[in-house]
């Protein structure tokens, strides 16, 4: 489990502490991507899925229109048109992650850099 800034040990160097800060924040970013990644999946099945049963409501309303088929491919249609919105407006792209990426490779090589020193110190 990570420490938080305030556990450290009062004579942690100042860099530690913002690299552990930094290191937290990179970790939560990378956990909201990988949540919207999930949603963005979920979203288009449930797109496809739509389609398919918007397809055949509309097979079955050219073959028999009632009120109810006509109302039931309006909500279909209208649910369609959220997922379309949800995606269009959320996906994720190479901007979006760009920061929290570079922070990873950026903090990951100081941490292998620091090791390194470290270790050479100790040996």
């Amino acid at each position: 489990m990570p420490q938080q800034p305030s556990e450290l040990n009062p004579e942690t160097p100042r860099d530690e502490c913002e690299f552990v800060v930094a290191l937290e924040t990179v970790e939560r970013s990378l956990a909201a991507v990988k949540e919207r990644y999930t949603q963005i999946q979920v979203d288009r099945l449930r797109q496809a899925e739509l389609g398919h049963r918007r397809e055949d409501t509309r097979e079955s309303v050219r073959q028999n229109p009632t009120a109810q088929l006509k109302q039931e491919l309006r909500e279909i249609e209208q649910e369609l048109e959220s997922i379309e919105l949800n995606l269009e407006s959320s996906l994720f792209s190479w901007a979006s992650i760009k920061q929290p990426f570079w922070q990873a490779v950026r903090f990951g090589g100081l941490g292998i850099l620091v090791g390194w020193i470290l270790k050479s110190y100790a040996g």
